[in-house]
Formats: C-alpha cells, structure tokens, sequence
C-alpha cells in the first residue's frame, strides 16, 4: 500500500522487575536513546520518552506493519539486552514481564508527550494521572 497513511498514537508503560529503582541517572538517557533507536527500525515515530527509577512511558506513532505486542516486547528486549551489554552492573537488569499499552488520540498527543516528558516532576509533586500510572500495575 504505498500510498497508505496511519495516525495511530500508543502510550506505552512497563516497570522494572519487582520495581527495582535500576533506571539510575547514569542509564537513564542511553536508556532512553535505545528505545528510540529500536523504536525507529521498526518504522515507528517516538515522541516521548520519560520515567523514573522503576518504570518508563513511551509514547509512539505506530507503523500500520507493525502489532503493538511485537513493538513492546522489542523495545523492552533490546533496550534490556542493551543495559545488561553495555552497562553491566552487579544484578542484571530486568524488566517486568507484562506492559501497558493505551491508545491516544491525536487531539492528545502533545498533552501524553507533554506528561511523559515531565514524568519526574509529576511524580515529585505527587501530580499524577492515574489512568496513565495504574496500568503498568495492571500489567503485572
């Protein structure tokens, strides 16, 4: 379909194992620059990218070849294999089996990116979503 064209937006969630605080500030932005890489050679746009020590959000604009399950379990295998290779530590690191995934509309898009972004600030001030917080909980 080469002239095809999709606007679907998935704000994804998933937490470290056992919520273990591994995204430290030294992993935090190689961390994050491996989800978008992975993100992109899927044929998928990032938007956002944010967290803290135990979960991350992502945002995405999906590429219609693509099933959400397929881009979650890449993102997390990839960026995991990437911490464990490339920043090894004492404990390897690990990621929660099960994630949130929560469709957006584009009227929404710069308010969710906005949110993610801001993930430390909000968490900080106790300024949360809780729609967009619970379901990675629910994941488990």
């Amino acid at each position: 379909m080469p002239n095809s064209s999709t606007h679907l937006y998935i704000h994804f969630i998933w937490a470290t194992w056992d919520r273990m605080p591994w995204i430290t500030v030294e992993r935090e932005a190689r961390l994050h620059s491996c989800i978008w890489r992975e993100c992109e050679s899927l044929n998928c746009q990032p938007l956002a990218i944010g967290g803290i020590e135990n979960h991350v959000h992502v945002l995405v604009r999906m590429h219609a070849s693509i099933r959400v399950a397929e881009l979650a379990q890449q993102m997390k295998g990839a960026s995991s294999h990437f911490v464990n290779h490339a920043m090894p530590d004492d404990v390897p690191f690990r990621w929660q089996g099960g994630y949130g995934a929560l469709s957006v509309s584009l009227s929404h898009v710069r308010r969710v990116g906005n949110y993610i972004r801001a993930q430390k600030q909000h968490h900080a001030e106790h300024k949360l979503w809780p729609a967009l917080e619970k379901v990675h909980e629910e994941a488990d």
